[in-house]
């Protein structure tokens, strides 16, 4: 079926962490990662406006075609990812993403703000951690939560 006459205006970004937000995403490999994220979110059709994130997790901004859902798109990116860096013995241990995820849309006005956002990772976590910035995501965008749910703690 053709999409010719499919007009979408979709921009999502996407925010997942690692396993029990363990600091396990590297500087000797993040950037080469977030290219081979950047190729997995490409080859389904959809454009990568932004991607970084900090040794604990990550965030992505795309402009989403309707050719997939959000959820098998996080899916594909975490089990396709986690497969390369595991192939890529760049950890002595198994590497994984946390099984959960936010995404959270923007109008078009917004993206240069999301993408300043997302830019600046490594500034704005000087001030709070991982769990306090998803919380205010998830508040600033009126989810409703239990916390005790949002993220699995290392036991």
């Amino acid at each position: 079926m053709a999409e010719n006459n499919t007009y979408t205006q979709i921009h999502i970004q996407i925010v997942f962490a690692v396993k029990f937000r363990q600091a396990q995403i590297k500087n000797d490999f993040k950037i080469e990662l977030y290219k081979y994220i950047t190729g997995i979110v490409q080859q389904r059709k959809h454009k990568l406006i932004a991607i970084n994130g900090m040794s604990d997790h990550i965030h992505i901004f795309i402009g989403m075609r309707p050719n997939q859902s959000l959820s098998d798109l996080v899916k594909e990116i975490k089990s396709i990812s986690s497969k390369w860096i595991n192939e890529k013995k760049f950890l002595p241990y198994r590497f994984e993403w946390q099984d959960s995820f936010g995404a959270f849309s923007y109008s078009k006005s917004h993206i240069d703000a999301v993408v300043k956002y997302i830019n600046n990772q490594e500034e704005h976590h000087k001030k709070e951690n991982f769990k306090e910035e998803y919380i205010k995501f998830l508040e600033k965008f009126e989810i409703d939560y239990d916390e005790k749910y949002v993220f699995k703690d290392l036991i």
